[in-house]
Order: structure tokens, then C-alpha cells, then sequence
């Protein structure tokens, strides 16, 4: 057992519902490497918890902590200190018009709780409709936007969230003449029950553009576009959630550019903060207007600290300057090649989708359980190779790995963790 086995089993709370902690303790990082306490070294393909974009322990991320920390960490919430106002200025000039209103916070979830409750006051609503297999994160609104996990057990949800089918081309649930998913046709029928059901407060639609959680699920061309339009039809806001796909993760410094709609509200976090606590509420200047004229609220301890704001600086420093977002696409082009040859070699490999360096590999398997069992035995056996990997298991699915190196992975390091995944399959299945 190692050494602090016994003090973990006996005294941390377990949060992470059916998975295990690691068997090991990490005791480093650096780049793309994790060192457990025995000196075991393992290859990340999750970028931490799909945050550290520039890998851990960057050196530039050190300098400005480093440094930050010694000048101005940390303030009362009304301050305001020129990190954050850098920041929030950065950020609206990295995003189209009209987006331009920054609130600064520390998780995905608080992005997002945020965002809801800034829609239901600037609407004069309260029903929200998101994914029937999204992840919002943990806290009130955003747990009762999350539909993948966590819904069981703890009493009512809140009245008036509403679940959209995923258009899952994987798993098509309603087909067209030649077979393929009638995304159209499901959103029409998905907006058809939601209508009958709504007491007349839709207020807005949360989604991710590309599903993580969900089973990294790529929106098809022109779905995003046709779901705006039947929000503007009953005057909801679209908020974007882009916690794991923004900031040049997919190839684009937004996975929205790539269908060419810009949301009402945007919600950035993990991959702002290249693995450090920040996260921001991005609008345009009429809704913050609104939201300000009825008294918005939402002051929190670390709201617009000026430590992670100096980190958020960095990090956009860094992605301009060694050009990350076309190494995204470049690298990520690489990465699937390679895992689509996995694909061709083992039956057990359904499908590989997804964009940039977010990619999803569907493992497939017959019988009852199988594919939890055929996921969870790859998993540890990458794990024993020296690779770290997350699969998703969800009802009614295969197990899909979330494939999310650093974008700072180097060609040699993503060849290695495909062959590992390789023999692993080999070993296993």
C-alpha cells in the first residue's frame, strides 16, 4: 500500500461518485508529465482536470504567480486592480461584437450560475433548457442545468429546467432517408415538448458546443445556428458554455467561431486559468445595462481577484505568442490520424470524433456491462503503462475516452501516448 493510502482511505471525503482515487499520490508535474510518490511517471492526456492548456507547471505560470503573489493577491470584492482590468479588456477583444461586458470568478460552475441567474433577471424568467447529457457543474443552477450525472438522491430540482435530446450522430435517435440523424426534425420535436411543458418562462438555453462530458458529442453543421434561432423565437438568451472547449482547445480560440453564432452570454473557465481557479461571464454591454438597471448580484469572495487575473493574462500571453491556436489544429489533425489507425486495428474501437486537441474515442462492446468493464480495464491498463486517461461511461453508450493533452504536447509525446493506448487495447480487449 502506499505510503499515504491508509490516511486518504480513512479521511477524504469521497466526491467523485463511482470512481476510486488514484492509487497514488502525485507529488510533481511539469509539461506533460505527472510523478506519483514512488517516482512513477505518467504520460497526461487530460491536461489535469481538462485545464492546464499549457501543460503543468509552466514556467511563464510560475514567474507571474511568483510574482503576482509578492505584489497583490488578493482584495475586497469591490476593488477592482489593473490585472483584472486588463484581463476583462483582453478577453472582449479576443471575441466577436457585440460581447464586451467581463465578470471575473474562479470555476465553471460559478461562470455558469452566474450566467443563469443573470439571464433570469434581465428576462423576467426562469426556465432553462440545456442537453439531456450536458455537465454545468455542481452548484444550484448549474447542477440543475447538468443532466449526464448527479440528478438521483437529492431531493426536487429546481421547477422549469428543460432537456434537449443530444444530437448524437454516433447514436442517432431519429434518422433521415439516408440514414444519417435528423438533427432538424429532433430539435423540432425537442422544442415541440419543451413548449408543451413551459409555463411561458423559458428564459434561456445552456449548452456546450462540443459536449465533454457528455461523450465529447461535435454539434452537426448548423445546428448551433438553428438553435439560436429558436431561442431568439422565444426570446431566451443562448449562453455558451466553454469551459473545456475555449481558448484554442478545439483550434479556434472559441469553438462557437466555427459555426459562426456568437451567444448572448459566454462562459469561460478551466482552459482560462491553464489550470489555476479563474473563470469569466462575457456579454454585451445592453444585457450587463439590463441586469445593472435591476440590481444584479453576484458578489462572491474571489470575484475579479487579481492573482488568477494575472495568471488569465499570462495564459493569453503564451497562446498568442507560440501560436497555439493553429498547433491546436495542427497537432490535433496528428493526434486523430493516429487514433483512427487504433480504430482499423481493433474492433473494440467504434468511433473517433471531435475537434483540435479535444477528441473522443467510443469503445464498444456486447453484452450487458461490457463496454463499463472493456473501459475500465483499458483505463488501468494505460494507467500501469504510464499513461493517464478519462473515460465518460453514460447510460445507453459506449465508454468514451476524452482525449485532452496539453496544446503544448510535442509530436513525440502524443505518438507515445497513442501507442500506449494501443497496446492497452491489445493487452485487454
Amino acid at each position: 500500500m502506499p505510503p499515504h493510502a491508509a490516511d486518504a482511505a480513512r479521511h477524504l471525503v469521497r466526491y467523485s461518485g463511482r470512481a476510486d482515487f488514484s492509487p497514488e499520490l502525485v507529488v510533481r508535474a511539469s509539461g506533460t508529465t505527472i510523478v506519483t510518490e514512488t517516482g512513477r511517471e505518467l504520460l497526461d492526456f487530460t491536461s489535469g482536470q481538462m485545464s492546464a492548456i499549457l501543460g503543468h507547471s509552466h514556467p511563464r505560470i510560475v514567474q507571474t504567480v511568483q510574482r503576482q503573489i509578492t505584489e497583490l493577491d488578493h482584495l475586497h470584492s469591490g476593488m477592482l486592480s489593473p490585472p483584472v482590468v486588463e484581463l476583462s479588456r483582453r478577453l472582449a477583444e479576443s471575441l466577436p461584437d457585440p460581447l464586451e461586458k467581463v465578470l471575473l470568478l474562479t470555476t465553471g460552475a460559478e461562470s455558469n450560475e452566474a450566467a443563469v441567474r443573470m439571464a433570469k433577471l434581465v428576462t423576467g424568467k426562469h426556465e432553462i433548457v440545456s442537453f439531456a447529457r450536458s455537465w454545468h457543474g455542481m452548484t444550484q443552477a448549474a447542477a440543475n442545468a447538468t443532466y449526464s450525472a448527479g440528478r438521483k438522491g437529492y431531493g426536487p430540482a429546481t421547477p422549469g429546467n428543460f432537456a434537449l435530446p443530444v444530437p448524437d450522430r454516433f447514436h442517432p435517435d431519429l434518422l433521415d432517408a439516408d440514414g444519417e440523424l435528423d438533427w432538424r426534425r429532433q430539435l423540432d420535436l425537442g422544442f415541440d415538448l419543451i413548449d408543451a411543458q413551459s409555463v411561458g418562462s423559458l428564459a434561456a438555453c445552456l449548452v456546450e458546443p462540443i459536449l465533454s462530458s457528455g461523450g465529447v458529442v461535435e454539434l452537426p453543421p448548423g445546428y448551433l445556428a438553428a438553435l439560436a434561432a429558436k431561442c431568439r423565437e422565444r426570446g431566451m438568451l443562448l449562453i455558451l458554455d466553454e469551459a473545456q472547449t475555449g481558448l484554442c482547445r478545439t483550434g479556434d480560440w472559441y469553438a462557437f467561431e466555427h459555426d459562426g453564432v456568437v451567444p448572448d452570454i459566454l462562459t469561460v473557465s478551466k482552459t482560462l486559468g491553464a489550470g489555476l481557479p479563474l473563470a469569466a461571464v462575457v456579454t454585451t454591454a445592453e444585457i450587463e445595462q439590463q441586469a445593472h438597471d435591476r440590481g444584479f448580484l453576484f458578489f462572491t469572495t474571489h470575484v475579479a481577484d487579481p492573482l488568477p487575473a494575472a495568471v488569465g493574462n499570462t495564459v493569453l500571453d503564451v497562446l498568442t505568442e507560440e501560436g497555439l491556436e493553429a498547433r491546436a489544429r495542427k497537432s490535433g489533425a496528428g493526434l486523430r490520424a493516429g487514433l483512427e489507425r487504433l480504430m482499423e486495428r481493433h474492433e473494440v474501437v467504434g468511433d473517433v470524433r471531435g475537434r483540435g486537441l479535444l477528441l473522443g474515442v467510443e469503445l464498444v462492446a456486447e453484452g450487458e456491462g461490457a463496454t463499463d468493464r472493456l473501459g475500465a480495464a483499458v483505463t488501468q491498463r494505460c494507467y500501469e503503462l504510464g499513461l493517464h486517461m478519462n473515460i465518460v461511461q453514460l447510460p445507453g453508450m459506449g465508454g468514451v475516452f476524452r482525449i485532452a493533452p496539453p496544446l503544448t504536447a510535442t509530436e513525440e509525446e502524443l505518438e507515445r501516448g497513442v501507442d500506449v493506448l494501443d497496446r492497452a487495447l491489445g493487452d485487454v480487449a
